[in-house]
Protein backbone atom coordinates (compact mmCIF):
# COMPACT_ATOMS: atom_id res chain seq x y z
CA UNK A 1 0.00 0.00 0.00
CA UNK A 2 2.96 2.27 0.72
CA UNK A 3 4.11 1.94 -2.45
CA UNK A 4 0.94 2.50 -4.23
CA UNK A 5 0.20 5.70 -2.31
CA UNK A 6 3.59 6.97 -2.40
CA UNK A 7 4.09 6.48 -6.01
CA UNK A 8 0.86 8.59 -6.94
CA UNK A 9 1.79 11.54 -4.19
CA UNK A 10 4.93 12.05 -5.95
CA UNK A 11 3.23 12.31 -9.55
CA UNK A 12 0.89 14.85 -7.66
CA UNK A 13 4.04 16.72 -5.89
CA UNK A 14 5.55 16.76 -9.71
CA UNK A 15 2.58 18.17 -10.72
CA UNK A 16 2.72 20.68 -8.57
CA UNK A 17 6.31 22.12 -8.10
CA UNK A 18 8.56 20.39 -10.99
CA UNK A 19 5.83 21.72 -12.91
CA UNK A 20 5.80 24.99 -11.57
CA UNK A 21 9.32 25.19 -12.35
CA UNK A 22 8.98 24.19 -15.89
CA UNK A 23 6.17 26.49 -16.45
CA UNK A 24 8.48 29.12 -14.61
CA UNK A 25 11.10 28.13 -16.91
CA UNK A 26 9.00 28.78 -20.22
CA UNK A 27 8.45 32.47 -19.66
CA UNK A 28 4.79 32.10 -19.49
CA UNK A 29 2.93 35.24 -20.48
CA UNK A 30 -0.84 35.19 -19.62
CA UNK A 31 -0.80 38.51 -21.51
CA UNK A 32 0.08 37.34 -24.45
CA UNK A 33 -2.13 36.13 -27.19
CA UNK A 34 -2.31 32.46 -28.02
CA UNK A 35 -3.24 31.01 -31.58
CA UNK A 36 -6.57 30.50 -30.79
CA UNK A 37 -7.02 34.17 -29.89
CA UNK A 38 -4.95 35.62 -32.33
CA UNK A 39 -6.52 33.39 -35.55
CA UNK A 40 -9.38 31.36 -34.33
CA UNK A 41 -10.43 30.33 -37.92
CA UNK A 42 -13.63 28.24 -35.89
CA UNK A 43 -12.10 24.88 -36.99
CA UNK A 44 -8.80 24.58 -35.88
CA UNK A 45 -8.43 27.62 -34.06
CA UNK A 46 -10.91 27.67 -31.58
CA UNK A 47 -10.94 28.60 -27.76
CA UNK A 48 -12.50 26.42 -25.88
CA UNK A 49 -13.01 26.23 -22.10
CA UNK A 50 -9.40 24.80 -20.34
CA UNK A 51 -10.80 22.10 -18.52
CA UNK A 52 -12.03 20.93 -21.96
CA UNK A 53 -8.96 20.90 -22.98
CA UNK A 54 -7.58 19.31 -20.71
CA UNK A 55 -10.13 16.37 -20.84
CA UNK A 56 -9.58 16.34 -24.79
CA UNK A 57 -5.14 16.18 -24.15
CA UNK A 58 -5.48 13.31 -21.78
CA UNK A 59 -7.85 11.43 -23.73
CA UNK A 60 -6.00 12.05 -26.85
CA UNK A 61 -2.46 10.69 -25.50
CA UNK A 62 -3.89 8.02 -23.33
CA UNK A 63 -5.54 6.00 -25.84
CA UNK A 64 -4.63 2.15 -24.20
CA UNK A 65 -1.24 3.00 -23.72
CA UNK A 66 -1.93 3.97 -19.76
CA UNK A 67 -3.55 0.67 -19.33
CA UNK A 68 -2.39 -1.95 -21.65
CA UNK A 69 1.33 -0.72 -21.54
CA UNK A 70 1.43 -0.27 -17.77
CA UNK A 71 -0.05 -4.22 -17.23
CA UNK A 72 2.97 -5.62 -19.54
CA UNK A 73 5.23 -3.31 -17.93
CA UNK A 74 3.80 -4.61 -14.83
CA UNK A 75 5.28 -8.23 -16.40
CA UNK A 76 8.87 -7.20 -15.25
CA UNK A 77 8.20 -6.39 -11.46
CA UNK A 78 7.81 -3.50 -9.52
CA UNK A 79 10.98 -1.63 -11.45
CA UNK A 80 8.18 -0.86 -13.40
CA UNK A 81 6.90 1.94 -10.48
CA UNK A 82 10.29 3.52 -10.95
CA UNK A 83 10.04 4.32 -14.61
CA UNK A 84 6.33 5.27 -14.46
CA UNK A 85 7.05 8.22 -11.81
CA UNK A 86 10.17 9.06 -12.47
CA UNK A 87 9.57 8.83 -16.48
CA UNK A 88 5.98 10.82 -16.18
CA UNK A 89 7.42 13.88 -14.11
CA UNK A 90 10.80 14.41 -15.65
CA UNK A 91 10.42 12.88 -18.92
CA UNK A 92 6.80 12.91 -20.28
CA UNK A 93 5.18 15.93 -18.63
CA UNK A 94 7.85 17.77 -19.71
CA UNK A 95 7.79 16.55 -23.35
CA UNK A 96 4.55 16.88 -23.30
CA UNK A 97 4.11 20.65 -21.56
CA UNK A 98 6.98 22.03 -24.27
CA UNK A 99 6.14 20.27 -27.67
CA UNK A 100 2.14 22.44 -26.83
CA UNK A 101 3.94 25.57 -25.59
CA UNK A 102 6.41 25.61 -28.57
CA UNK A 103 3.57 24.74 -30.68
CA UNK A 104 1.92 27.73 -29.06
CA UNK A 105 4.37 30.63 -29.22
CA UNK A 106 4.40 29.35 -32.97
CA UNK A 107 0.73 29.95 -34.16
CA UNK A 108 -0.07 26.65 -33.55
CA UNK A 109 2.56 25.11 -35.97
CA UNK A 110 2.65 21.05 -35.70
CA UNK A 111 5.29 19.23 -34.80
CA UNK A 112 7.50 18.24 -37.76
CA UNK A 113 7.35 22.23 -38.69
CA UNK A 114 8.82 22.64 -35.10
CA UNK A 115 11.52 20.40 -35.63
CA UNK A 116 12.25 22.27 -38.39
CA UNK A 117 12.67 25.74 -37.60
CA UNK A 118 14.84 24.31 -34.72
CA UNK A 119 16.71 21.21 -35.82
CA UNK A 120 16.96 22.40 -39.91
CA UNK A 121 15.05 21.38 -42.75
CA UNK A 122 16.63 17.79 -43.33
CA UNK A 123 15.25 16.96 -40.15
CA UNK A 124 11.82 18.51 -40.77
CA UNK A 125 11.59 16.58 -43.94
CA UNK A 126 11.83 13.69 -42.37
CA UNK A 127 9.54 13.96 -39.90
CA UNK A 128 7.06 15.17 -42.34
CA UNK A 129 6.85 11.54 -43.71
CA UNK A 130 8.41 9.67 -40.05
CA UNK A 131 5.00 11.39 -38.13
CA UNK A 132 2.62 11.14 -40.59
CA UNK A 133 3.30 7.19 -41.36
CA UNK A 134 2.96 6.90 -37.57
CA UNK A 135 0.18 8.51 -37.43
CA UNK A 136 -1.64 6.20 -40.07
CA UNK A 137 -0.34 3.34 -38.77
CA UNK A 138 -1.72 4.26 -35.30
CA UNK A 139 -5.42 5.43 -36.52
CA UNK A 140 -5.89 1.91 -38.11
CA UNK A 141 -4.88 0.02 -35.24
CA UNK A 142 -7.54 2.38 -33.49
CA UNK A 143 -10.04 1.34 -36.11
CA UNK A 144 -9.35 -2.83 -36.30
CA UNK A 145 -9.12 -2.95 -32.61
CA UNK A 146 -12.08 -1.50 -31.04
CA UNK A 147 -13.97 -3.34 -34.42
CA UNK A 148 -13.06 -6.82 -32.91
CA UNK A 149 -14.18 -5.76 -29.69
CA UNK A 150 -17.48 -4.20 -30.57
CA UNK A 151 -17.78 -7.37 -33.13
CA UNK A 152 -17.40 -9.77 -30.28
CA UNK A 153 -19.57 -7.85 -27.66
CA UNK A 154 -22.79 -6.78 -29.90
CA UNK A 155 -24.44 -8.48 -33.02
CA UNK A 156 -22.83 -5.89 -35.90
CA UNK A 157 -20.74 -7.99 -38.01
CA UNK A 158 -16.82 -6.41 -38.17
CA UNK A 159 -17.33 -5.11 -41.57
CA UNK A 160 -20.33 -2.95 -40.20
CA UNK A 161 -17.90 -1.76 -37.09
CA UNK A 162 -15.07 -0.88 -39.13
CA UNK A 163 -17.39 1.50 -41.67
CA UNK A 164 -19.01 2.77 -38.34
CA UNK A 165 -15.60 4.03 -36.43
CA UNK A 166 -14.07 5.15 -40.09
CA UNK A 167 -17.57 7.41 -40.31
CA UNK A 168 -17.04 8.89 -37.08
CA UNK A 169 -12.98 9.50 -37.75
CA UNK A 170 -13.78 10.94 -40.95
CA UNK A 171 -16.59 13.29 -39.61
CA UNK A 172 -14.28 13.89 -36.32
CA UNK A 173 -11.37 14.77 -38.99
CA UNK A 174 -12.91 17.20 -40.96
CA UNK A 175 -15.13 18.61 -38.85
CA UNK A 176 -14.46 21.90 -36.69
CA UNK A 177 -12.75 20.79 -33.24
CA UNK A 178 -15.82 22.25 -31.02
CA UNK A 179 -18.79 20.09 -32.74
CA UNK A 180 -17.38 16.66 -32.02
CA UNK A 181 -14.57 15.97 -30.29
CA UNK A 182 -15.22 19.15 -27.82
CA UNK A 183 -18.87 18.02 -27.08
CA UNK A 184 -18.25 13.93 -26.03
CA UNK A 185 -14.83 13.93 -24.83
CA UNK A 186 -15.61 14.90 -21.50
CA UNK A 187 -17.69 12.32 -21.19
CA UNK A 188 -15.47 9.82 -22.68
CA UNK A 189 -13.10 11.36 -20.12
CA UNK A 190 -15.29 11.16 -17.02
CA UNK A 191 -15.47 6.93 -18.30
CA UNK A 192 -11.71 6.18 -18.01
CA UNK A 193 -11.16 9.05 -14.94
CA UNK A 194 -14.43 6.79 -12.94
CA UNK A 195 -12.69 3.58 -14.54
CA UNK A 196 -9.44 4.41 -13.13
CA UNK A 197 -10.71 5.95 -9.53
CA UNK A 198 -12.91 3.03 -8.74
CA UNK A 199 -9.78 0.36 -9.12
CA UNK A 200 -7.42 2.53 -7.83
CA UNK A 201 -10.77 2.19 -4.83
CA UNK A 202 -11.00 -0.96 -5.47
CA UNK A 203 -6.90 -1.49 -4.50
CA UNK A 204 -7.07 0.49 -1.36
CA UNK A 205 -10.77 -1.23 -0.13
CA UNK A 206 -9.03 -5.09 -0.81
CA UNK A 207 -6.06 -4.00 0.57
CA UNK A 208 -6.72 -2.65 3.91
CA UNK A 209 -9.92 -5.61 4.11
CA UNK A 210 -7.15 -8.07 3.72
CA UNK A 211 -8.01 -10.03 1.32
CA UNK A 212 -5.56 -8.34 -1.11
CA UNK A 213 -1.63 -8.12 -0.29
CA UNK A 214 -0.02 -5.25 -2.29
CA UNK A 215 3.44 -5.95 -2.64
CA UNK A 216 6.23 -3.09 -1.59
CA UNK A 217 8.90 -2.28 -3.47
CA UNK A 218 12.58 -3.13 -2.03
CA UNK A 219 16.13 -3.37 -2.86
CA UNK A 220 16.03 -7.29 -3.45
CA UNK A 221 13.28 -5.68 -6.69
CA UNK A 222 16.17 -4.19 -8.68
CA UNK A 223 15.58 -7.18 -11.16
CA UNK A 224 13.81 -8.88 -14.32
CA UNK A 225 10.87 -10.70 -13.21
CA UNK A 226 9.44 -11.12 -16.50
CA UNK A 227 8.78 -14.89 -17.48
CA UNK A 228 11.45 -14.63 -20.45
CA UNK A 229 14.28 -12.45 -19.64
CA UNK A 230 16.39 -13.66 -22.11
CA UNK A 231 14.22 -12.17 -24.66
CA UNK A 232 12.51 -9.60 -22.50
CA UNK A 233 15.54 -7.98 -20.60
CA UNK A 234 14.45 -5.09 -18.02
CA UNK A 235 16.99 -2.83 -19.88
CA UNK A 236 16.21 -1.91 -22.42
CA UNK A 237 12.85 -3.52 -23.49
CA UNK A 238 10.63 -2.42 -20.25
CA UNK A 239 11.21 1.43 -20.96
CA UNK A 240 9.93 0.65 -24.71
CA UNK A 241 7.05 -1.50 -23.49
CA UNK A 242 5.81 1.03 -20.79
CA UNK A 243 5.49 4.13 -23.15
CA UNK A 244 2.42 6.26 -22.58
CA UNK A 245 2.66 5.95 -18.50
CA UNK A 246 6.58 7.61 -18.78
CA UNK A 247 6.62 9.24 -22.31
CA UNK A 248 5.53 8.71 -25.34
CA UNK A 249 6.53 10.77 -28.94
CA UNK A 250 2.77 10.22 -29.98
CA UNK A 251 1.78 12.95 -27.35
CA UNK A 252 4.54 15.46 -28.95
CA UNK A 253 1.89 14.89 -32.36
CA UNK A 254 -1.29 15.68 -29.77
CA UNK A 255 -0.22 18.76 -27.86
CA UNK A 256 0.18 21.04 -31.12
CA UNK A 257 -3.88 20.07 -31.28
CA UNK A 258 -4.55 21.84 -27.99
CA UNK A 259 -2.32 24.26 -28.67
CA UNK A 260 -4.70 25.61 -30.82
CA UNK A 261 -7.58 25.77 -28.72
CA UNK A 262 -6.16 27.26 -25.35
CA UNK A 263 -7.21 30.99 -24.74
CA UNK A 264 -4.34 31.89 -22.07
CA UNK A 265 -0.79 30.20 -21.89
CA UNK A 266 -0.83 30.07 -18.34
CA UNK A 267 -3.35 27.55 -18.86
CA UNK A 268 -0.16 25.05 -20.41
CA UNK A 269 1.01 23.63 -16.73
CA UNK A 270 -3.08 22.11 -16.06
CA UNK A 271 -3.39 21.50 -19.82
CA UNK A 272 -0.55 19.54 -20.99
CA UNK A 273 1.80 18.94 -17.45
CA UNK A 274 -1.32 17.85 -15.84
CA UNK A 275 -2.95 15.60 -18.21
CA UNK A 276 0.63 13.42 -18.33
CA UNK A 277 0.48 13.24 -14.76
CA UNK A 278 -3.40 11.97 -14.97
CA UNK A 279 -2.13 9.36 -17.11
CA UNK A 280 0.42 8.64 -15.34
CA UNK A 281 -1.48 7.94 -12.31
CA UNK A 282 -3.58 6.13 -14.11
CA UNK A 283 -1.01 3.77 -15.71
CA UNK A 284 0.18 3.27 -11.58
CA UNK A 285 -3.50 2.36 -11.01
CA UNK A 286 -3.08 -0.72 -13.81
CA UNK A 287 0.51 -1.65 -13.20
CA UNK A 288 -0.78 -1.81 -9.16
CA UNK A 289 -3.67 -3.68 -10.05
CA UNK A 290 -2.29 -6.15 -12.57
CA UNK A 291 1.14 -7.37 -10.25
CA UNK A 292 -1.19 -7.99 -7.14
CA UNK A 293 -4.60 -9.15 -8.58
CA UNK A 294 -3.40 -12.77 -9.30
CA UNK A 295 -1.52 -13.01 -6.19
CA UNK A 296 2.21 -11.10 -7.37
CA UNK A 297 4.13 -10.71 -10.75
CA UNK A 298 5.20 -14.08 -11.08
CA UNK A 299 1.04 -15.07 -11.46
CA UNK A 300 0.87 -12.44 -13.54
CA UNK A 301 3.09 -13.60 -16.09
CA UNK A 302 1.67 -16.95 -15.70
CA UNK A 303 -1.94 -15.53 -16.90
CA UNK A 304 -0.25 -13.67 -19.54
CA UNK A 305 1.70 -16.74 -20.89
CA UNK A 306 -1.64 -18.20 -22.05
CA UNK A 307 -2.18 -16.11 -25.55
CA UNK A 308 -5.92 -15.66 -24.65
CA UNK A 309 -5.33 -13.79 -21.87
CA UNK A 310 -4.27 -10.65 -23.13
CA UNK A 311 -4.75 -6.54 -21.66
CA UNK A 312 -8.00 -6.46 -22.76
CA UNK A 313 -8.89 -9.95 -20.74
CA UNK A 314 -6.97 -8.44 -17.58
CA UNK A 315 -8.89 -5.31 -17.54
CA UNK A 316 -12.30 -7.00 -18.26
CA UNK A 317 -11.66 -9.60 -15.12
CA UNK A 318 -10.10 -7.31 -12.98
CA UNK A 319 -13.08 -4.75 -13.16
CA UNK A 320 -15.25 -7.95 -13.59
CA UNK A 321 -14.16 -9.34 -9.85
CA UNK A 322 -13.22 -6.56 -7.94
CA UNK A 323 -16.34 -3.86 -9.47
CA UNK A 324 -19.28 -6.51 -10.37
CA UNK A 325 -21.52 -6.47 -13.64
CA UNK A 326 -21.03 -1.86 -13.12
CA UNK A 327 -17.38 -2.40 -12.95
CA UNK A 328 -17.25 -4.84 -16.20
CA UNK A 329 -19.33 -1.86 -18.15
CA UNK A 330 -17.08 0.66 -17.32
CA UNK A 331 -14.44 -1.61 -18.36
CA UNK A 332 -15.50 -2.74 -21.51
CA UNK A 333 -16.88 1.07 -22.52
CA UNK A 334 -13.07 2.33 -21.29
CA UNK A 335 -11.03 -0.53 -23.67
CA UNK A 336 -13.34 0.78 -26.28
CA UNK A 337 -13.31 4.34 -26.17
CA UNK A 338 -9.85 5.01 -25.48
CA UNK A 339 -8.25 3.56 -28.45
CA UNK A 340 -11.26 5.22 -30.86
CA UNK A 341 -10.28 9.01 -28.36
CA UNK A 342 -7.01 8.37 -29.62
CA UNK A 343 -7.70 7.34 -33.26
CA UNK A 344 -9.74 10.09 -34.41
CA UNK A 345 -7.55 12.85 -33.51
CA UNK A 346 -4.52 11.36 -34.70
CA UNK A 347 -6.12 11.17 -38.24
CA UNK A 348 -6.98 14.80 -37.49
CA UNK A 349 -3.14 15.48 -36.55
CA UNK A 350 -2.26 13.72 -40.06
CA UNK A 351 -4.40 16.56 -41.75
CA UNK A 352 -2.93 19.14 -40.04
CA UNK A 353 0.86 17.70 -40.36
CA UNK A 354 0.02 18.06 -44.06
CA UNK A 355 -1.69 21.34 -44.17
CA UNK A 356 0.98 22.80 -42.68
CA UNK A 357 3.51 21.65 -44.64
CA UNK A 358 1.74 22.41 -48.18
CA UNK A 359 0.51 25.69 -46.52
CA UNK A 360 -3.08 25.21 -47.34
CA UNK A 361 -5.54 27.10 -45.17
CA UNK A 362 -7.90 24.43 -43.50
CA UNK A 363 -10.77 26.97 -42.82
CA UNK A 364 -12.94 26.10 -45.98
CA UNK A 365 -14.33 22.42 -45.99
CA UNK A 366 -13.31 21.57 -49.49
CA UNK A 367 -9.41 22.30 -48.58
CA UNK A 368 -10.20 20.06 -45.68
CA UNK A 369 -11.81 17.13 -47.91
CA UNK A 370 -9.05 17.73 -50.26
CA UNK A 371 -6.04 16.59 -47.92
CA UNK A 372 -8.54 14.26 -45.43
CA UNK A 373 -10.03 12.38 -48.40
CA UNK A 374 -6.61 10.87 -49.74
CA UNK A 375 -5.67 10.00 -45.98
CA UNK A 376 -8.50 8.15 -45.66
CA UNK A 377 -8.16 6.38 -48.90
CA UNK A 378 -4.61 5.00 -47.83
CA UNK A 379 -6.03 3.82 -44.00
CA UNK A 380 -8.65 2.19 -45.50
CA UNK A 381 -6.23 -0.28 -48.06
CA UNK A 382 -4.45 -0.65 -44.80
CA UNK A 383 -7.36 -1.86 -43.10
CA UNK A 384 -9.26 -4.20 -45.54
CA UNK A 385 -6.56 -5.08 -48.18
CA UNK A 386 -2.95 -5.06 -46.46
CA UNK A 387 -3.63 -7.38 -43.44
CA UNK A 388 -0.12 -9.54 -42.95
CA UNK A 389 1.88 -6.60 -44.48
CA UNK A 390 0.43 -4.45 -41.74
CA UNK A 391 0.94 -6.46 -38.86
CA UNK A 392 4.60 -6.46 -39.83
CA UNK A 393 5.07 -3.19 -40.38
CA UNK A 394 3.03 -2.97 -36.84
CA UNK A 395 5.94 -4.37 -35.20
CA UNK A 396 7.68 -1.48 -35.61
CA UNK A 397 5.48 0.92 -33.92
CA UNK A 398 6.81 0.56 -30.90
CA UNK A 399 10.44 1.58 -31.21
CA UNK A 400 9.24 4.44 -34.09
CA UNK A 401 6.82 6.29 -30.91
CA UNK A 402 10.17 6.46 -28.61
CA UNK A 403 12.51 7.68 -31.19
CA UNK A 404 9.85 10.37 -32.23
CA UNK A 405 9.95 11.05 -28.20
CA UNK A 406 13.69 11.45 -28.75
CA UNK A 407 13.44 13.76 -31.95
CA UNK A 408 11.10 16.01 -29.94
CA UNK A 409 13.57 16.32 -26.85
CA UNK A 410 15.97 17.61 -28.53
CA UNK A 411 14.14 19.92 -30.87
CA UNK A 412 13.56 21.06 -26.99
CA UNK A 413 16.55 21.32 -26.09
CA UNK A 414 17.37 22.98 -28.94
CA UNK A 415 14.42 25.56 -28.39
CA UNK A 416 15.40 26.17 -24.83
CA UNK A 417 18.93 26.56 -25.50
CA UNK A 418 18.54 29.88 -28.37
CA UNK A 419 16.05 31.24 -25.93
CA UNK A 420 19.00 31.18 -23.58
CA UNK A 421 17.05 28.68 -21.12
CA UNK A 422 18.29 25.55 -19.18
CA UNK A 423 18.20 22.98 -21.69
CA UNK A 424 19.49 20.31 -19.72
CA UNK A 425 16.04 19.41 -18.17
CA UNK A 426 15.20 17.96 -21.65
CA UNK A 427 19.15 17.35 -23.07
CA UNK A 428 19.90 14.55 -20.28
CA UNK A 429 16.63 12.87 -20.89
CA UNK A 430 16.79 12.64 -24.54
CA UNK A 431 20.38 11.76 -24.02
CA UNK A 432 18.69 8.78 -21.83
CA UNK A 433 16.20 8.08 -24.27
CA UNK A 434 18.39 7.84 -26.90
CA UNK A 435 20.91 5.88 -25.56
CA UNK A 436 17.44 3.19 -24.66
CA UNK A 437 15.99 3.39 -28.25
CA UNK A 438 19.37 2.59 -29.78
CA UNK A 439 20.05 -0.06 -27.39
CA UNK A 440 16.67 -1.64 -27.97
CA UNK A 441 17.15 -1.71 -31.82
CA UNK A 442 20.52 -3.88 -31.10
CA UNK A 443 19.31 -6.34 -28.57
CA UNK A 444 15.38 -6.47 -28.82
CA UNK A 445 14.20 -10.06 -30.59
CA UNK A 446 13.62 -9.26 -34.29
CA UNK A 447 9.91 -9.86 -33.91
CA UNK A 448 9.99 -6.79 -31.64
CA UNK A 449 11.87 -5.11 -34.51
CA UNK A 450 15.47 -5.51 -33.36
CA UNK A 451 18.54 -6.70 -34.32
CA UNK A 452 18.69 -9.77 -31.65
CA UNK A 453 22.12 -8.82 -31.11
CA UNK A 454 23.84 -10.47 -28.12
CA UNK A 455 26.90 -9.94 -25.57
CA UNK A 456 27.68 -7.00 -23.94
CA UNK A 457 29.26 -4.56 -26.23
CA UNK A 458 25.14 -3.54 -28.00
CA UNK A 459 24.80 -1.68 -24.70
CA UNK A 460 28.23 0.31 -24.83
CA UNK A 461 27.15 1.12 -28.34
CA UNK A 462 24.08 2.60 -27.36
CA UNK A 463 25.82 5.23 -24.51
CA UNK A 464 28.45 5.62 -27.97
CA UNK A 465 25.81 6.63 -29.80
CA UNK A 466 24.24 8.85 -28.10
CA UNK A 467 26.86 10.85 -27.09
CA UNK A 468 27.39 11.07 -30.99
CA UNK A 469 23.82 12.71 -30.91
CA UNK A 470 25.28 14.86 -28.43
CA UNK A 471 28.01 16.10 -30.12
CA UNK A 472 26.48 16.54 -33.71
CA UNK A 473 23.13 18.51 -31.83
CA UNK A 474 25.60 20.37 -29.89
CA UNK A 475 27.24 21.12 -33.10
CA UNK A 476 24.69 22.43 -34.68
CA UNK A 477 23.47 24.44 -31.45
CA UNK A 478 26.42 26.40 -31.39
CA UNK A 479 26.30 27.31 -35.43
CA UNK A 480 22.52 28.59 -34.81
CA UNK A 481 23.65 30.52 -32.05
CA UNK A 482 26.47 32.22 -34.08
CA UNK A 483 23.87 32.64 -36.67
CA UNK A 484 21.29 34.24 -34.22
CA UNK A 485 24.08 36.50 -32.76
CA UNK A 486 24.64 38.47 -36.64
Amino acid sequence: MITFLLSITILILGYVFYGRFITRLSGVDSNRKTPAVAINDGVDFTPLPVWKVFMIQFLNIAGLGPIFGAILGAAFGPMAYLWIVLGCIFFGAVHDFFSGFISLRNNGQSLPELVGKYLGKYPRNFMRIFTFLLLIFVGVAFVSGPAKLLTGITSGGLEFWLVAIFAYYFFATIFPIDKIIGRIYPFFGVTLLLMAILIGGAIIFYSFSGSLNLHEISLEDFKNYHRNPETNMLYPMMFIVISCGAISGFHATQSPLMARCLTNEKQTRFAFYGAMIAEGIVAIIWATAAMNYFGDVHGLNYELSNPAHDPAWIVNEISRTWLGKIGAIIAIIGVVVCPITSGDTAFRSARLIIADAIKIDQKPIKQRLFIALPIFLVAVVLTFGLTSQFATIWKFVGISNQILAVITLWTISMYLSVNKKNHLITTIPALILTTICFTYILVAPRKNAGLALTGTWPFVAGVIFALIVYFLWNSAKKSKMMRNNF
